[in-house]
């Protein structure tokens, strides 16, 4: 079940983050524009500034990004043309120490695509006001941490490292923004669409499974850039793949078999007559079981569980859980 969260914790962008970053010498506004920088996106271009701040292009917009430059808080980056193609790359490392982010991936290199694509997620969160938003682990799981009445970290999604003493384990790995509704109690769960085949989309929807089943109310908000549109029908097979389709407690017990087998981690006998690992690797073969695969390597077989119920379809059909396609420029 879950409670109301405290209400510190239901966004990102918070007053003594804000006040951190006005230390470097930013107004209360630029500081809090900076502050969204740093945590949903590490970078921004000229546009973004000036629609957040309500002002034109002129010598305030010029004077900030010179002072952001020049004072080594930001890298600039031209692929397009100047005023409309430029990105700034905030990459202080004592910025991210400050908000308490200071291994925070966006801070560091990255390719020109992937900084378009965090631009997308940035106006994503610039162009919704009616949710609060969540844009680190940190913040996420603390968030999730105090609205479950029950401790369900089991149940986040997550990427494992390591055995034993040395296993690392990080919490909502895909990074993207999770809104917090202002005046009820869904969440939004954003996807970018970054490619036409929906194989990282299905490891998506895989991966959150269980945390969508003990969430109250939830939309997962997939971002569509236009180029990829004409893959949306792709993408609402995978949904159909995933979350409507049960696995049988069979299929579960061949499956698990088959992955332990695959990794020479049980030499027990396949749980069907005539089942071989060549047999098996045909019939669990398909992008639905690929993706299947990943949550399983984490969490073995009782991750499948919540792919044998019909607990995700009733949130539909109660209008609890939803999956919006949304085109963007």
């Amino acid at each position: 079940m879950m409670k109301w969260a405290r209400r510190e914790l239901c966004d990102s962008i918070r007053p003594e983050r804000e006040k951190a970053v006005m230390e470097f010498g930013f107004t209360e506004p630029q500081a809090r524009f900076i502050l969204h920088v740093l945590i949903y996106s590490g970078v921004f271009i000229e546009r973004q500034y000036r629609a957040f701040m309500g002002i034109t292009h002129g010598q305030k917009t010029k004077d900030f990004l010179a002072n952001l430059v020049g004072r080594g808080y930001a890298t600039t980056i031209t692929p397009g043309k100047l005023h409309q193609g430029r990105l700034f790359h905030v990459q202080y490392k004592p910025l991210y120490e400050a908000i308490g982010e200071a291994n925070n991936r966006n801070r560091r290199p990255a390719s020109k695509g992937r900084f378009v694509e965090r631009l997308m997620l940035l106006d994503a969160v610039f162009g919704d006001t009616k949710h609060s938003w969540l844009g680190t682990e940190r913040d996420k799981v603390a968030y999730f941490d105090d609205a479950f009445e029950q401790d369900r970290r089991l149940f986040y999604p997550k990427l494992t490292f390591g055995e034993g003493r040395q296993k690392t384990v990080r919490y909502f790995p895909d990074k993207l923004p999770i809104g917090i509704a202002k005046d009820d109690r869904r969440h939004v769960f954003l996807y970018l669409v970054t490619r036409r085949v929906p194989s990282d989309f299905r490891v998506f929807l895989a991966r959150h499974a269980d945390l969508l089943m003990g969430v109250d109310e939830w939309t997962i908000r997939v971002l569509v850039p236009r180029r990829f549109w004409n893959a949306v029908a792709l993408h609402r097979f995978a949904i159909r793949d995933t979350y409507i389709k049960r696995l049988t407690p069979h299929e579960v017990e061949e499956f698990d078999w088959f992955c332990r087998a695959r990794r020479g981690q049980t030499t027990d006998p396949a749980p069907s007559w005539g089942l071989d690992l060549a047999k098996a690797s045909r019939k669990f073969g398909s992008a639905r079981f690929r993706a299947l695969e990943r949550v399983w390597e984490h969490d073995g077989k009782w991750a499948l569980h919540s792919f044998q119920t019909d607990l995700l379809l009733e949130k539909f059909r109660l209008r609890r859980g939803a999956i919006r396609f949304v085109l963007i420029p």
